[in-house]
């Protein structure tokens, strides 16, 4: 197969981190043809979505001393070529957050690619109703008690109830702006005018789950199937888990309550196309739906001697031929 994964500028991956270079060397080791791009070089060209592509060949990590290297050229690229992207049979839309406006651009532009031939992962449509975190408010019987508002007084009527809450922004990316708000913490008003913007932004604010000292797990979905998980765990003072601010990646295992939340979950993923998809759970809550670029498969082989990158690709070669629209 040939594959287009649309991602950042690819001298800013971290080979030894990044679930899309995981991916992309599985695709490679497996024989597909494997080409990147970037989101805002996409573009509508005689009503058909086109991009300057460039085939790439890695240089897989190795696992040396329990962490991953990369040689220093660990990839090369081929000159770009403007082409349709319907000539790939799978797109993976693979850009980091933010989900902005030229995000949201991005998947409009993608809905013209020719769903007969080729199939987008994750959908176009699927990503734009998939808020990471307001897409998870369907499933509030395995959620921490939320509320979601850019009313100060509703915020602090929250806090009021709860204690101590999680407050975060909707657009937000790992653990950036994640607050820790306490009743009768003198900064409360300062901390929720700067996240609201002064009460013109809504926040998600969610009951603060003291397991998240604990850690806070991600569980990797392929199709609304859990593939494997890993548990992301706080450092220092630090109270968010994200690995993004120095959470640190410990093996974890996949428990009943965690495939109770799966089950739930899975048939919304399948409905809107979120083929690959991370869960977060803290003490067995459901907390967020990542969609846009989900991590955590390097720690997650790394901590099982497992390959998951394959798995994504033999899935989908398996099940090309069903998911496309012919």
């Amino acid at each position: 197969m040939k594959l287009a994964f649309i991602i950042d500028p690819i001298h800013l991956l971290d080979p030894g981190h990044d679930s899309s270079v995981a991916m992309m060397e599985a695709a490679q080791i497996l024989g597909h043809e494997v080409w990147i791009t970037e989101a805002r070089w996409l573009s509508v060209i005689n009503g058909e979505a086109h991009a300057p592509l460039q085939q790439v060949q890695l240089k897989p990590v190795e696992l040396i001393d329990g962490h991953w290297q990369a040689v220093e050229d660990w990839y090369e690229l081929s000159e770009s070529q403007l082409l349709p992207l319907s000539e790939m049979q799978a797109v993976f839309m693979r850009k980091d957050p933010p989900a902005n406006d030229a995000y949201l651009y991005a998947t409009y532009i993608l809905d013209y690619v020719d769903a007969a031939k080729t199939l987008v992962l994750n959908a176009p449509d699927g990503l734009r109703k998939a808020n990471e975190k307001m897409y998870a408010l369907q499933f509030q019987a395995v959620m921490p008690t939320t509320i979601v508002s850019g009313r100060k007084s509703d915020i602090l009527q929250f806090v009021e109830q709860q204690g101590r809450v999680v407050m975060k922004p909707l657009d937000g990316k790992g653990g950036e702006g994640i607050l820790f708000l306490e009743k009768g913490d003198r900064n409360l008003n300062s901390m929720i005018e700067l996240s609201t913007q002064r009460e013109s932004l809504p926040v998600m604010v969610q009951a603060y789950l003291p397991a998240a000292s604990d850690g806070d797990k991600r569980i990797i979905m392929l199709n609304g199937t859990p593939i494997g998980a890993v548990n992301r765990v706080p450092s220092g003072d630090e109270f968010r888990g994200n690995m993004a601010v120095g959470g640190r990646a410990d093996a974890t295992a996949i428990t009943d309550r965690d495939r109770e939340i799966c089950e739930l979950v899975a048939p919304a993923l399948r409905r809107d196309g979120l083929y690959f998809v991370g869960l977060d759970v803290i003490g067995g809550y459901l907390t967020e739906v990542n969609v846009t670029s989900p991590t955590g498969i390097r720690e997650i082989d790394r901590l099982n001697d497992v390959r998951l990158g394959e798995n994504v690709m033999t899935w989908l070669a398996e099940n090309h031929s069903k998911l496309v629209q012919g």
